[in-house]
């Protein structure tokens, strides 16, 4: 079910393409505007246009860069590593976009929003990972790759005695678009094969200093200083449900249940447990409210045994009325089929339909539940397993964990409604040696049913925090242990919870989501506001200036990391024991850039094409 959105909304989910029209024509207005003003001659002279980009030109600057570049060793030597680095990056990007083009030509159907055109472009709003809310952020973010990127390509030009005839920004309307150095063309041809390579190489390099600078600074005292706030964090209400009804909303954080303070999200599991059908909930330790509890599909699986959808409410378990989930597992008890009264989601009509109530999994084929019962890609209900009576997935999972390989169990499951009952094997499990085995693939929830008897879905605020660095374990482990490893899931965050790793997309601590946290420590004095501010700056300048880094060494022209492959290209031929030209770099160059030009549009436009 769609529990809504918490502050991390994206606006073309809102308002569909709309948006996205106004955007492009709100920018042919602005393009016809600046041919007008070309025109009529009313652009200054330091600035120029070409199609709807404005760039603004000027010669400050240089005697900075001059009295900069006066460590000319020291300088070589950073750009000498950054080649280096820009050198397995590049052909790393090249791996990817060819196994990312692979991929989209081959899978027939879109795998999700991730890979829609309009998430390519950096914009918030139009981007859907992206909010609104984090716009200061980003633009912050990419002012600061821009001025570093090109700032390196200019220190580099003095470093190798090429000059600098003007340098820049452009920008889309008023939006910065990207930065430029003007090198002297006569001073850049005398410059050496290495100084060339060398100040293409200084723009990524600095890129990604920055970042882990960034990153740094943000893990460190900044994430050091925030900690969670008391309470269940409301990330999503559903539509219809009881959460709803009494008026609970994204960004809310529930604070205590009939007057018992609840600690964190797990704490409200805990209490809602043994609570009544009606409850009393506090929202940030202010408002309170009533919600009368009901039982809600929030998600269901496609081949279940129970033909129920997504906002359905089961109203009664065999003629008992449920209200809570675990009034509904004490109504089934030890029967392993139940009747359940239905009120479906579009009628007002009840339905009663019978439902073996259990985990429910695919059986995966030659494993060891499949040679027992013979199901293999069949959907199956354990309800028993080793005598214990299994409720859901969870029962389930519990119950092999307590298990070894080779331990026999009695597995009793139902498919099609018919009852099985077999001695199974359990066998080792290929990912995680030690561990006991059925060969199965779950699914979460009760018979292939997710229910909830209030109706929000929980913010995991600590999980977030803890990949960011600070307190709390982390379900990641070993990877947070590590900075790059930190660094690695960081750049997730925008997009993790569309490729279902977390359930909310990260933003940083924007539009609401900064409610669920709190300021503590010696930077208390500075307030919330302003640590959350520092926070997001310093999030969406490691995320801006790694994209910078990595899209700068695609090596295809214009970019850096075409460049780089000319001079490496002809820095190899120039070695070859044959007769060296112009011809040869050239078909070099041009293959790859191609083929990186092919690869990005199929990874782009490929699946949308097969699946039409």
């Amino acid at each position: 079910m769609d529990y809504g959105t918490p502050a991390v909304v994206s606006v073309p989910e809102l308002f569909g393409s709309e948006l996205l029209t106004w955007v492009v024509v709100g920018l042919l207005l602005y393009w016809a505007g600046i041919i007008a003003l070309r025109k009529l001659d009313l652009l200054p002279a330091f600035v120029g246009a070409q199609g709807p980009i404005l760039t603004f030109h000027t010669k400050r600057g240089r005697e900075f860069l001059d009295w900069l570049s006066g460590p000319k060793r020291f300088w070589r030597a950073w750009a000498n590593i950054g080649i280096g680095i820009a050198v397995v990056v590049m052909a790393t990007m090249f791996v990817f976009l060819l196994l990312a083009a692979v991929a989209a030509l081959t899978t027939p159907q879109p795998t999700g929003g991730v890979q829609q055109p309009r998430n390519v472009l950096v914009i918030p709003g139009v981007n859907d990972f992206l909010p609104l809310s984090a716009t200061p952020g980003i633009v912050f973010g990419l002012l600061v790759g821009l001025v570093v990127h090109e700032g390196g390509h200019g220190l580099l030009c003095r470093v190798e005695d090429i000059d600098i005839n003007s340098m820049g920004i452009a920008m889309l309307a008023i939006i910065p678009f990207g930065a430029f150095v003007e090198p002297d063309q006569e001073s850049s041809k005398d410059a050496s094969r290495g100084g060339q390579t060398r100040m293409f190489a200084a723009g990524v390099t600095n890129n990604f200093a920055v970042t882990i600078i960034a990153f740094a600074l943000l893990f460190g005292p900044i994430v050091g200083a925030i900690a969670v706030a008391p309470g269940a964090a409301v990330g999503g209400v559903a539509p219809g449900s009881p959460a709803e009804d009494a008026g609970i909303e994204p960004n809310d954080r529930i604070t205590a249940i009939d007057g018992d303070a609840v600690d964190d999200n797990d704490d409200l599991m805990a209490q809602l447990e043994s609570g009544g059908d009606e409850v009393t909930v506090e929202l940030d330790g202010e408002e309170t409210v009533s919600v009368d509890r009901s039982l809600l599909v929030t998600a269901a699986i496609d081949g279940g045994p129970a033909d129920l959808s997504t906002g359905d409410q089961i109203v009664a378990v065999d003629g008992d009325a449920v209200g809570t989930e675990q009034g509904f597992i004490d109504a089934v008890g030890d029967d392993h089929t139940a009747t359940l009264t239905v009120q479906p989601a579009d009628t007002d009509e009840q339905t009663d339909t019978e439902v073996p109530i259990g985990a429910a999994v695919e059986v995966a084929d030659g494993e060891p539940l499949d040679d027992a019962t013979g199901q293999a890609g069949n959907v199956v209900i354990i309800t028993t397993i080793g005598d214990e009576r299994v409720h859901d997935y969870a029962g389930l999972e519990s119950q092999l964990a307590d298990a070894e390989p080779g331990d026999e169990l009695s597995v009793v499951s139902y498919a099609d409604g018919e009852r099985d009952e077999a001695e199974v094997t359990l066998g080792e499990h290929p990912q995680q040696p030690g561990s006991a085995f059925l060969g199965i693939q779950g699914a979460l929830g009760t018979s292939g049913l997710e229910l909830n008897d209030l109706g929000v879905q929980l913010y995991p605020a600590e999980e977030y925090l803890a990949v960011l660095g600070g307190g709390g374990e982390s379900s990641y482990g070993a990877v947070t242990d590590t900075f790059l490893g930190k660094i690695g899931l960081a750049l997730l965050l925008p997009l993790i919870g569309v490729v279902g790793i977390l359930p909310f997309n990260f933003a940083g601590f924007t539009g609401g989501v900064q409610n669920f946290y709190e300021v503590q420590g010696s930077l208390a004095a500075l307030g919330d506001g302003t640590i959350f501010v520092l926070a997001n700056l310093l999030f969406w300048t490691g995320w801006i200036n790694v994209q910078l880094g990595f899209f700068n060494c695609i090596p295809a022209f214009p970019l850096d990391g075409g460049h780089i492959l000319r001079t490496s290209t002809e820095a190899v031929i120039s070695r070859l024991p044959i007769e060296a030209n112009r011809g040869m770099v050239r078909i070099v160059t041009t293959s790859v850039g191609l083929t990186m030009l092919i690869s990005f549009l199929a990874m782009l436009f490929a699946q949308g094409w097969l699946a039409g």
